[in-house]
Parts: C-alpha cells; structure tokens; sequence
C-alpha cells in the first residue's frame, strides 16, 4: 500500500462503524467511509464533537450537520502547495489526501528529469495534482469537466504562488479533448487520470468507467511524446481492482514503449493504531 507522506494539515484520527474521524487544519470532521467496516480504535471525544458531521439519508444523498464553529472555507497546507477546503454536497472538501502518495511521486520523479517536461492531468479536479506537477517544474493542461472545479483549482494555484506557472485550465470532456489533441498534433511526456466511476461532461456526454477508460487510455497513447516519463491511473471505483489497471497500463504501454507497470492500493496511516485504511486503488507505468 502507498501511503500518504509529509501530512500537517491533514490527520486521519481514528475511523470505524463506517466512518472517519479527521482534522482538516484546525477543523474536525466525521464524513462515511464504507471501507471502516470495524469498531473504531478509541473513544476520542471528538466523535461526538466535530465541527461538522455529514449524515447520509436512507433515501440516497446527504446533508451537512455543521455546528457554529465550522468555517464555509478555509485552508490547508503540504508542502509548499494551499489548498482550499469547503464541505460540499456527496460529503466531499475539495481534497482527497491520500493522492499525496501520487504528488509525492510525480514530484520527485519530474525532477529527476533534466528536461521540460509537459504532463496532462485529466479529470483534474481541483488541481492538486495540477499543482504538484507544475510545483516541480512541469508545464501542465489541467482537463475538467465541470466549470467550478477548474475555478476552484485556478484559485489553488494563487493561494500556492503558482498563478504565473505555465498552467493551462480547460473545461471540457476529456476524451474529446484528447481527439482534439491528436489533431492538433500536441504531444505530453506524462498523462495522469483520477475519471469517476459515472459523470456527465460539460454538453451533457455520459461517462460509465467501464464502457470508456480503455478507449480513453488508448487514445491518450497516441498523444504521447517519443520519451514519455509515467502514465497513472487512479481508480475508487469498486472492482477496478489495481490488478485491472495494471493490466489495461500494460497492453497500452509496455510493448510500444518497454519500462514498467507498478500497481497497489492507496491509504491513509491511521493516528489511533498505526494501520492504514484503503482509499481506492493506483496504477503506474513507469519508463525506467
């Protein structure tokens, strides 16, 4: 398992009964988590006095129960990157910390090279990985669907002094855009995608997982430059277990271009014991 190195900001306390304890900064939540399926480590008192609590309802969906002391927003810190935190719908903050593990790589592995390295960030979120990749030393094309998440990543790029990097911000469904690319004839030396397991884009095109990720896979092998550096795929969705990525990363990848294909599990340590909790699952092609 990969874990999650260098966190300040971020803890995961304690987890259990299905759910997280965890310190975003100064602030406490409890969020679910189906994967904590045993009795939490402690009886921290935090449990029962978190700044804020997200509650599922039994018809689907949720809701926030925020107590006065929760801020709308606020900010966190790894490494030299800031982050913007808000509690949003579907119990998310805008961050997935276990990808540290993921930044912690590409970092290291960007600058390792000596060379301009150009990296495509598809399904980019909020731009962590955007803004790891361009903290290194990459230029970056940060692909999103969805208008907010661009924003909201732009906006962690001035927080993190990264504003003037060579960062480009595209709305758009990411495998259009790679059709476009190939066109134009723009090459990446890395590619990296976190795509859900269902999505719409932008002109209301549906996303299923698994009826597109090897299409979209296949496609990106053709906007490769003629030295590419990694190839990642990250995954929550259940059955794409990391011996899948590790197969569809080996077909597209290891006969064109040689190098190597290393899979596993994503985790948090847990502050309460020591033991880690699965946060979904990493595949890496690798050149060297």
């Amino acid at each position: 398992m990969w874990l999650a190195p260098d966190w300040h900001d971020y803890e995961l306390i304690d987890c259990g009964s299905g759910q997280r304890l965890e310190r975003w900064g100064g602030v406490i939540l409890v969020r679910p988590d189906p994967q904590a399926i045993w009795t939490p480590a402690t009886s921290d008192p935090r449990w029962s006095d978190a700044d804020g609590r997200y509650e599922r309802s039994s018809s689907g969906g949720g809701k926030w129960d925020k107590r006065p002391s929760l801020p709308t927003e606020w900010t966190i810190g790894w490494r030299e990157l800031k982050f913007g935190i808000k509690p949003m719908n579907f119990k998310h903050t805008g961050v997935f910390p276990e990808q540290a593990a993921n930044w912690d790589f590409m970092m290291r592995t960007i600058r390792e090279e000596n060379r301009e390295i150009s990296v495509l960030n598809l399904f980019g979120y909020t731009g962590a990985a955007t803004l790891a990749a361009a903290a290194a030393g990459a230029k970056v094309c940060h692909v999103d669907a969805a208008k907010g998440m661009v924003a909201w990543g732009k906006e962690n790029a001035q927080m993190s002094g990264l504003g003037d990097k060579p960062i480009r911000w595209i709305v758009d469904d990411c495998l259009k855009f790679v059709q476009r690319e190939q066109r134009r004839g723009n090459k990446y030396d890395a590619i990296l995608m976190d795509p859900p397991s269902y999505g719409r884009g932008p002109g209301g095109e549906v996303w299923h997982i698994e009826d597109t990720l090897c299409e979209l896979v296949d496609e990106c092998v053709k906007v490769l430059s003629d030295a590419p550096l990694f190839f990642i795929i990250n995954s929550y969705t259940t059955g794409l277990a990391p011996g899948v990525l590790r197969y569809i990363l080996s077909r597209a990848l290891v006969k064109r271009y040689g190098g190597r294909v290393e899979c596993d599990e994503l985790g948090l340590e847990i502050t309460a014991n020591g033991l880690a909790l699965p946060c979904g699952a990493t595949g890496r092609w690798v050149r060297s």
